[in-house]
């Protein structure tokens, strides 16, 4: 085959392709087997390595490229991506619609006949929002939302989406927004891949979309298989409806979520939530609500924004799903601190897009409160639809002869003694040698928020301490290539990369130390607030109790806890060896002012002339408390774009609100 000949052939291969990529991406309507699919691909490789400069741009092999070094580039976006209000029920809505009809004047309130108060419903996708900038018909770039004025270049991993066009059917430029996303099959596929390597499972599939956005590696992305959902446009194409907007989107090849609605008022509107929150878990992909926009686009220029969302739109969050199954069992588990969590085993139910077996009790006193008991019937959930927990139990169907839940007075792991202690509601085991306990305590040490060393999971962990690798933190450092390549699971180059991650993890700030020592009730918000008053380690370590104990958010019990630990010699002895094998503390900075000690801040959504963890280490700076959890102690909650359950459990608890732009000012 000539030049010429090949150069046809390239050209005829990437259009059949990229067809049949729509047909099976978009339309979901394949037309080809998967076989036959791969046998074209397979001989446009070949052609594009025999001729390179013949590769056309919108080639399906031009989908992965290099890796990208380093931080992720900022894109500035054409407007601002603004976040919606949320609704919790039905008088929410009613209320929305007051308020934007008291916006508008008597004419503009017209019949129903597609423009007017006619609404657009539109399933609401739990994935990672996106925008897409086109010139000229072709893929420029992608960006995620960011704080809604600037995003990230996420280009490189965006190219990978194969239901996201590279070019467009018209040379026009256009901007278009959607939701990217990772379906229940994929996330369940992908959990049990990561399960089987013996790393830790992610939480959900909005999780994992949005970490997979963010690899620098779109190999990595490729084999996760994305997909998206576009919903929004601007540029060249000026549709009048957002029914004709969708179309057009559709029209263009972009895949557009078909479950939507024209409804003409509000109580049309009510229906398609009623009958979505019923049905969705038999979607493909997670859903959390509908969003609810007025179809008129002129009306809703006239309809305007508010300081951090839009009039004419509104997204209703359905409630946690919630399910009924059976408790099988109910087993105790152990943790670094030699702690005993009861579980329920439950019979496997599908609940917010994964299947749950397993739910955790916490504790004696949870059980006896709900009074749960194996053989229950109960209602399961999945608390902001990440964790599972048992709601309560329908003592209806409790079958005669049940017998209440006793903790065990042995280990379930080494049979050691297991106390409680004075005021506590935990169980613990007594045997500081125990198998359970000290391969948590590794977990714990490598974890993210502590030394941060990756490919280093649960099961790696496990086999180190079993072939008596490694018996407490500090051996981590001294292991070289030579001790990993004979086991299982290690290759030359695994081996080599695990040891240049646990190696390049040595330099370490203060607080993650601190918290990567396992102290009993110091976990990383109160290892924060400990290092922003004590800079330097020495000084924690040679401090009394009373000193702790004037540290905002620390109280008598952590206190005394934080100085039995320095004071304990084989603690003392571990920090020893850790220092030993090369560790470095990073001193903490000191606070320049008290103007905010005794506050307490909690912040939700996006802010826009910050970044989150640079808000948290100002209100640190400055003495205060930054905190991830809301609670009655709460000071000030800081509501950025999008904020999320914290707001409304703000609101519930009347704990003061403020803006970003008041939070500054406070500062």
């Amino acid at each position: 085959m000539d030049k010429r000949q090949a150069g046809e052939r390239i050209k005829e291969l990437t259009g059949e392709l990229n067809h049949h990529s729509y047909l099976y991406y978009v339309l979901d309507k394949p037309q080809i087997s998967d076989a036959h699919y791969d046998a074209l691909y397979r001989e446009l490789e070949e052609l594009e390595q025999q001729f390179p400069e013949l590769v056309q741009p919108d080639s399906p092999t031009q989908r992965v490229g290099d890796k990208v070094s380093g931080e992720f580039a900022q894109i500035t976006h054409s407007k601002r991506r603004m976040s919606l209000d949320d609704a919790f029920s039905y008088s929410d809505l009613d209320a929305f619609e007051e308020r934007a009809k008291k916006s508008l004047k008597d004419s503009r309130l017209r019949g129903n006949d597609g423009g007017g108060w006619a609404y657009v419903c539109e399933l609401k996708i739990d994935g990672l929002q996106i925008v897409l900038t086109y010139k000229k018909g072709w893929l420029k770039t992608a960006a995620t939302r960011g704080d809604g004025r600037v995003g990230e270049d996420v280009t490189h991993t965006i190219r990978t989406v194969r239901d996201i066009p590279l070019k467009l059917s018209k040379a026009i430029n256009l901007v278009v927004s959607g939701e990217v996303y990772i379906s229940k099959k994929d996330f369940e596929k992908i959990n049990h891949e990561q399960e089987k390597s013996g790393s830790l499972s992610y939480a959900n599939p909005r999780n994992l979309a949005a970490g997979t956005v963010r690899q620098l590696d779109p190999k990595v992305a490729a084999k996760r298989n994305l997909r998206s959902f576009v919903y929004d446009l601007e540029g060249d194409i000026k549709p009048k409806t957002q029914i004709e907007l969708l179309k057009k989107l559709k029209d263009l090849g972009f895949s557009v979520n078909q479950e939507n609605k024209l409804c003409s008022s509000l109580a049309e509107a009510k229906d398609f939530i009623g009958n979505w929150g019923k049905t969705r878990e038999g979607l493909p992909y997670q859903t959390d609500g509908v969003v609810i926009k007025v179809n008129d686009l002129s009306l809703r220029d006239e309809l305007g924004v508010t300081a951090k969302s839009p009039r004419w739109a509104i997204a209703y969050k359905f409630p946690a799903e919630q399910q009924q199954t059976k408790i099988l069992d109910i087993i105790v588990q152990v943790g670094r601190q030699g702690t005993l969590t009861p579980v329920a085993v439950l019979k496997p139910v599908r609940i917010a897009g994964s299947t749950v077996s397993r739910a955790t009790l916490h504790n004696e006193d949870e059980i006896k409160r709900k009074d749960v008991r194996v053989g229950d019937t109960v209602v399961v959930q999945k608390a902001g639809d990440v964790i599972p927990e048992v709601v309560r139990v329908i003592k209806e169907k409790r079958r005669s002869g049940s017998k209440e839940f006793k903790m065990p007075t042995q280990c379930p792991i080494c049979g050691g003694k297991v106390v409680k202690a004075e005021g506590e509601v935990a169980y613990r085991c007594a045997n500081k040698n125990c198998f359970v306990v000290q391969v948590r305590r590794l977990e714990h040490f490598v974890s993210r928020d502590a030394f941060d060393m990756e490919g280093l999971g649960a099961k790696i962990v496990e086999q180190l301490y079993k072939e008596g690798l490694v018996r407490d933190p500090a051996d981590l450092f001294t292991l070289e290539e030579g001790d990993l390549e004979p086991l299982e699971r290690f290759a030359e180059k695994s081996a080599d990369n695990l040891i240049k991650a646990i190696q390049s993890s040595k330099e370490i700030s203060l607080d993650r130390f601190v918290y990567a020592l396992g102290i009993l009730h110091v976990g990383a918000q109160t290892a924060r607030d400990l290092t922003s008053v004590f800079t330097k380690f020495e000084d924690i370590m040679h401090s009394f109790p009373s000193s702790f104990q004037e540290i905002d958010g620390i109280g008598e019990k952590v206190a005394k806890s934080i100085y039995n630990f320095f004071t304990d010699q084989p603690n003392i002895a571990l920090i020893k060896k850790l220092l030993a094998a090369g560790v470095r503390i990073k001193q903490a900075e000191k606070s320049v002012s008290r103007k905010l000690a005794g506050k307490t801040f909690v912040i939700t959504g996006s802010l826009s002339k910050m970044a989150r963890e640079e808000a948290e280490v100002k209100i640190r700076s400055l003495g205060g408390r930054a905190s991830s959890s809301v609670s009655k102690e709460t000071s000030y909650v800081v509501a950025g774009d999008n904020p999320g359950s914290k707001y409304d459990k703000a609101r519930q608890l009347g704990v003061t609100i403020i803006s970003e732009d008041e939070f500054l000012k406070l500062l």
